[in-house]
């Protein structure tokens, strides 16, 4: 097992995120059983040295903990693909802006790890049965003193750093709202490839926006990895599985899930025949609209209130936005929500983590499918 690390006070960005990150960095690390967990570089490296003479193939799926079944998916996915898996658990500051409370992101470790032990569980009962079923072999959960050995990480638009930047894409949609967040997402992730070399890459579809500049950044930049994109993870009433739905509670989860049905309006639209922005982003606007008229109209122990930061509908591969779908091509339709906090909360209440304070963003896409 490799060491903890500490000394991260030099490199968080704000006070808050050098709280959040020398929190973690002093915790102790509950050791599981069944894989290992590493905190530098070098000792992860020197793992996959031994797998790579081995003819071993890893699958790596890049996490920032709070683990859910949409995680689960993607780590079942690679252990069909993959005779290892390492996962990463890290907060990474530079995708958090300024503005954006880095400490609040919820942080989980001792629950990640035994939801993990249980899917190797798993995986070793399918091993049973099948030779091809992989394992978790290893948890990379770096301090950022490990990620951004250089200078402090920066969340500042114009700060100092070396960084990974694809453009346009990253400027587009949650670029437009987030200016550094795909900045952030770039180069942590251009790190985390080459920290730990893996054969495949495992991404929800649910980040629509962030599987795009991942695939233009492995392509761009020649990185020896295969980018596997897997179908959103979903409650049973569509709800797209996120780490940040524990902050939602009863009230906000409800009118939460109008994200996913407004998507599901655009797409009937869509399959309906329509091809026009006004008649497919239309339908979605109409419940947008229609839903939160409602909920201003109730009282504020009563109401969750939102607005819409966009719905898109864009090209697969550049994300441009469409006046016309091309049905040879297919498009992609895609929308933000920020849930805001709750005016008033009654006893008892289930407000979610946070009791109701803490704004949600949720985002969500579907893929409207190329068409004869």
């Amino acid at each position: 097992m490799s060491r903890l690390v500490n000394g991260v006070r030099s490199f968080s960005t704000t006070a808050s995120s050098f709280l959040a990150d020398a929190t973690a960095a002093s915790q102790s690390i509950r050791q599981p059983s069944s894989f290992q967990v590493f905190r530098d570089a070098s000792s992860i490296r020197g793992l996959r040295r031994q797998l790579l003479q081995k003819d071993r193939t890893v699958g790596f799926v890049p996490t920032m903990g709070a683990l859910h079944e949409g995680h689960l998916a993607l780590i079942r996915q690679a252990a069909r693909e993959n005779t290892d898996i390492f996962v990463s658990i890290y907060v990474n500051p530079t995708q958090f802006g300024v503005t954006e409370d880095l400490s609040s992101y919820p942080r989980t470790w001792d629950t990640d790890v035994e939801k993990l032990e249980k899917l190797n569980e798993e995986l070793e009962r399918l091993g049973e049965n099948s030779a091809s079923a992989g394992r978790i072999t290893a948890i990379f959960a770096p301090t950022s003193k490990v990620m951004y050995p250089g200078l402090p990480p920066s969340s500042e638009i114009d700060g100092h750093g070396s960084f990974v930047t694809i453009t346009p894409l990253s400027t587009k949609l949650e670029g437009a709202s987030r200016p550094v967040f795909f900045r952030g997402v770039a180069t942590v992730c251009m790190k985390l490839f080459n920290i730990t070399t893996p054969d495949r890459v495992y991404f929800g579809q649910k980040d629509v926006q962030q599987t795009v500049v991942i695939k233009r950044m492995v392509e761009d930049f020649h990185v020896g990895t295969q980018v596997r994109i897997i179908e959103t993870t979903r409650e049973k009433d569509g709800l797209a599985l996120s780490s940040r739905n524990v902050y939602l509670g009863e009230r906000r989860r409800a009118v939460g899930l109008t994200v996913y049905k407004t998507l599901k309006a655009a797409q009937e639209a869509y399959l309906a025949g329509k091809t026009s922005r006004a008649d497919i982003l239309g339908a979605a606007q109409k419940i947008a609209d229609e839903v939160l008229s409602t909920q201003r109209g109730l009282s504020p122990a009563e109401r969750a209130l939102y607005e819409v930061d966009y719905i898109s509908l864009a090209d697969p591969d550049t994300l441009d936005e469409l006046e016309i779908v091309d049905t040879a091509k297919g498009a992609v339709l895609s929308t933000a929500f920020k849930m805001a906090p709750l005016e008033e909360t009654k006893p008892d209440e289930d407000c979610g983590l946070g009791d109701g304070k803490v704004p949600v963003r949720l985002i969500d896409n579907i893929i409207l499918q190329p068409r004869a």
